[in-house]
């Protein structure tokens, strides 16, 4: 089976599913020191204490991606959320599935993430690694605890294919 995917505009609407957008939009910000700053509180809900868990903040160096690209494997993390922001003015992309077994990949959607966006991965919910479109930093805040946290599924049958512009 042969399935090309094409990424869409992300929508806190039709992510809400899979996780949260991380964005200061539509929040007020309280002035905090003096005026020299400005607080958005409560961006996203971090989920680490199952067998407890901790919250985890890691940068990770992810590498430019070249499209299309072979999508063989997805990923999930069943103990905590996983929350992916960019640390440079960049768009990036998500691959997602549902929750369940496995991947269904009649469900399987791709999101392209704008600038100054982060997202959250609700907690079993299916993803491709990280799908950076140049060479840079990523905050990463997840768990970290006993239990396993990381279940992979590689895809045998299916050739699942990326496509960007």
């Amino acid at each position: 089976m042969k399935i090309i995917i094409k990424p869409k505009k992300i929508t806190a609407k039709n992510f809400k599913k899979f996780g949260e957008l991380i964005s200061t939009k539509k929040i007020k910000p309280i002035n905090i020191n003096n005026g020299y700053a400005k607080r958005f509180n409560s961006l996203c809900k971090i989920n680490t204490s199952l067998k407890k868990g901790n919250p985890i903040i890691s940068i990770f160096l992810a590498k430019k991606r070249k499209f299309p690209m072979n999508i063989d494997m997805m990923e999930k993390h069943p103990l905590g959320s996983q929350a992916f922001i960019p640390m440079s003015e960049t768009k990036f992309l998500v691959f997602v599935a549902p929750k369940g077994k496995k991947p269904n990949i009649k469900k399987i959607k791709s999101f392209i993430v704008p600038k100054q966006t982060g997202i959250n991965y609700k907690s079993d919910v299916w993803h491709f690694p990280l799908i950076s479109m140049k060479n840079m930093n990523f905050l990463v805040i997840d768990r970290k605890g006993i239990g396993n946290n990381l279940i992979t599924y590689k895809f045998k049958n299916e050739k699942i294919s990326l496509k960007y512009k």
